[in-house]
């Protein structure tokens, strides 16, 4: 693809992680079409666009709309022209409280944003990379360490995480013959607004509150880049990028 422009795009582009990779895709060179579903924090996002770097599309849609998924895709093909990097990066988590306790609407809503929609995008990406020319491309998704350990009173973030690990080996093996890859980010603490609660304490599997150190966001963004960079036959299938000292090795 040498000499073609590079077209990403990234859900839950309007705030914290999928914010940050944006402007670093951005700066880069990338042409980014920014999706999430507050247009008004979007458009923040695109103001501060780096001079010399590439373009940004504005994109409002709900990851669990499966019509509006559609369309934003159909968008970035008519813009572009292309689409080499997807970032799945929109998530949510539910109130944290007991299994027993849990509304199924609330698990219902978790799971929506956190594995139906990286689905819908994985499948309208698939779409165009397969038939464009040249085909192929890359597909990251944000998961999460909680994933294989759990914070207490976590259950639709954890199950939906883990899920997703799932649908990341499944994209690397049906994606193998027509030249996309599939890789999958878990993140431990960010410094986001999503994690904002770590700075004055949240609980832990002993039943104590701590509060938790937490990593400047340009360092997952550092990551994003350099897995979105690499040639499609090489790929990070999996990588953890987390404060040093957080409660996460041998945790519970």
């Amino acid at each position: 693809m040498t000499g073609l422009p590079r077209v990403a795009l990234i859900t839950g582009a309007g705030s914290g992680i999928g914010r940050a990779v944006a402007l670093k895709l951005q700066g880069a060179g990338y042409d980014v079409v920014l999706v999430g579903r507050r247009e008004a924090e979007l458009k923040k996002t695109e103001v501060q666009a780096s001079s010399g770097g590439g373009g940004f599309l504005v994109a409002p849609a709900d990851v669990t709309d499966e019509a509006a998924v559609k369309a934003v895709f159909e968008q970035t093909r008519a813009r572009f022209g292309r689409l080499d990097v997807l970032f799945n990066n929109a998530g949510t988590y539910a109130k944290g409280v007991p299994l027993d306790a849990l509304t199924l609407d609330e698990w219902q809503r978790v799971v929506g944003v956190n594995l139906t929609g990286p689905f819908l995008c994985a499948r309208e990406a698939l779409r165009i990379m397969k038939t464009q020319s040249p085909k192929g491309g890359r597909i990251i998704n944000n998961g999460s360490i909680s994933a294989q350990a759990p914070r207490p009173f976590s259950a639709p973030y954890t199950a939906t995480k883990h899920a997703l690990t799932g649908l990341t080996k499944s994209i690397s093996l049906d994606g193998r013959a027509d030249n996309i890859a599939c890789s999958q980010i878990d993140i431990g603490n960010a410094a986001t607004d999503f994690t904002a609660k770590m700075a004055v304490g949240v609980p832990q599997a002993d039943g104590s509150v701590r509060i938790e150190p937490r990593i400047d966001v340009s360092h997952v963004a550092d990551a994003v880049l350099y897995i979105a960079n690499l040639p499609l036959d090489a790929n990070v299938q999996f990588m953890n990028v987390m404060a040093t000292a957080m409660p996460y090795i041998g945790r519970g």
